[in-house]
């Protein structure tokens, strides 16, 4: 029996068959998965016994999943960074090897919050908004350096929000469970602060944290309300670091002024949503890592931390292109 990859990374299905030469020479049987967004557990349950290894997105690879899909299966290669709908501990006891590539779209993520900052300050939506209505209706905005930014989670891609926001003239505030280097405090001006000080006194909160047990639900109910009434959302991190429920009721009643989302706890967003009618929130389709060059780092990296999973190291035209793994 061949060996047998499933692919259901969505940015990736797209452009497989550009890579299909690359699986034939190391002599890989291909399948794409019918997705829009992710698998289910029941969808994956499905495949079990099928196959040798994965190119997945956030797809749901539970205990159980995981258990019906050994021991054939050898390594589940994500395509992106988060791993957080992998059940890890399951994946090391079954010696299944779980891939990434850390730090592929630190830059486009970081550009997009300050896209969020920018459109939020400058109201620039809502101005072309009104006068595509036929208004001519000046609404106030903010120059960047009269605000604060306060930045949840400095790991590589809150860094590069920081560095960019400092570029503005920002008032930085950040906070993270690891201290940062203090050289990149200290040359960027952060100053790193309790999370209840952040929300108190940040304009902007930008979640840039990863999905783990201490940040599911961060932003409930009780911090939401400690965020200023003028203040601002940004979450391009994961959904479930926001209690989202807490969140239509902090938008709703007026507990925060706005929110810019990328992510949310079910995705796709359901279309009855109460997020899809609310003026003063932004949305996008999990798409905050937009960037041709970074994704085809992804397809390249991703497709290396199989083959290498599958004991194929330095197969065909990705051999001279450094490892991505975490």
């Amino acid at each position: 029996m061949g060996l047998r990859v499933l692919v259901s990374a969505p940015y990736m299905l797209p452009v497989l068959d550009r890579f299909r030469g690359l699986f034939e020479r190391a002599q890989l049987e291909v399948v794409a998965a019918q997705v829009e967004e992710r698998l289910s557990e029941e969808q994956l349950l499905a495949y079990a016994g099928e196959f040798d290894g994965v190119i997945c997105g956030d797809d749901r690879f539970t205990t159980e999943v995981l258990e019906a899909w050994a021991p054939r299966l050898k390594v589940i290669s994500k395509w992106g960074t988060g791993i957080d709908s992998i059940d890890q501990e399951a994946a090391r006891r079954l010696g299944i090897r779980v891939c990434n590539t850390p730090g592929a779209f630190t830059e486009a993520v970081a550009d997009s919050v300050l896209a969020y900052i920018l459109a939020f300050a400058r109201r620039t939506p809502w101005m072309d908004r009104g006068m595509k209505a036929g208004r001519w209706e000046k609404i106030p905005g903010r120059a960047l350096h009269e605000c604060t930014l306060g930045v949840v989670g400095v790991g590589d891609i809150g860094r590069a929000v920081l560095r960019r926001a400092g570029a503005f003239g920002m008032r930085l505030l950040g906070n993270d469970i690891v201290e940062p280097p203090a050289e990149f405090v200290n040359a960027v001006g952060v100053q790193m602060v309790p999370l209840p000080d952040l929300l108190r006194e940040a304009d902007f909160v930008s979640l840039n944290c990863d999905l783990n047990p201490t940040s599911y639900h961060l932003m409930d109910e009780a911090r939401l309300r400690g965020m200023r009434p003028t203040a601002v959302l940004i979450n391009t991190a994961r959904g479930p670091v926001v209690e989202e429920q807490a969140l239509i009721r902090a938008l709703q009643e007026g507990w925060i002024a706005g929110a810019a989302l990328d992510v949310f706890e079910e995705e796709p967003l359901p279309a009855p949503s109460p997020l899809r009618s609310m003026d003063q929130v932004l949305l996008a389709p999990h798409n905050a890592n937009s960037s041709p060059q970074a994704w085809e780092r992804g397809h390249r990296n991703t497709i290396r931390n199989l083959f290498e999973g599958l004991g194929m190291e330095g197969e065909g035209a990705l051999a001279g292109e450094a490892p991505a793994r975490p």
